[in-house]
């Protein structure tokens, strides 16, 4: 019988406090109680098109700016993940995803490889949507990719709605993530030849 893959992560500082859970492989539901609107849609969409079940609970010093609860939800994300693989037996490792988004082209690359690295080329046309600083999409896709320990690639073809860009960047990185964590039967052990990840 398969291990459940499924993660608990909570983390208080003074400046947030954030319980999150993740199950690999869910059905695509989110319960999301955070108090950056725009992050919370990112993470419904997340969720859903990568099939995984995530309950968030996040507040923080949102009345400085959303830096520090983006970046925290983004290493609790990144941490789960981690916890969520486990042994990574079976595991496909690597995922992609190219994703339009209308005006919008994005590909998404992922190697689940204990190696974190992320490749960021995007320029994003605004400074803001609505109330959220977009300089904070990079903070959530590094602290996600160091604390989850894998390689991540973020491609910005083309596009100038800023909404777009973003919103294609989380759904391609769902995607993605949704085959690199896939079982296949044909893998034996780790995906490496060096016996471990």
């Amino acid at each position: 019988m398969t291990k459940e893959r499924t993660a608990e992560i909570k983390r208080k500082t003074r400046e947030t406090d954030i319980e999150l859970e993740l199950a690999i492989d869910g059905q695509g539901s989110a319960d999301l109680d955070v108090q950056t609107p725009f992050l919370a849609h990112m993470l419904e969409l997340f969720s859903k098109h990568g099939l995984f079940d995530l309950n968030v609970r996040g507040y923080g010093d949102v009345e400085v700016d959303d830096h520090h609860l983006t970046e925290d939800i983004g290493i609790c994300l990144g941490q789960a993940l981690r916890q969520a693989v486990g042994d990574k037996y079976g595991m496909k490792r690597y995922g992609s995803m190219t994703l339009p988004m209308d005006e919008t082209l994005v590909t998404v690359a992922v190697d689940l490889s204990d190696r974190p690295h992320l490749e960021w080329r995007a320029e994003l046309p605004k400074d803001r949507v609505g109330t959220f600083d977009t300089e904070n999409v990079h903070e959530f896709f590094w602290k996600l990719a160091v604390e989850a320990r894998m390689n991540l690639h973020i491609v910005l073809h083309h596009g100038h709605n800023t909404h777009h860009i973003i919103e294609a960047m989380f759904k391609a990185l769902a995607r993605a993530l949704d085959e690199a964590t896939q079982i296949d039967p044909r893998v034996k052990g780790v995906p490496s030849t060096k016996g471990s990840l």
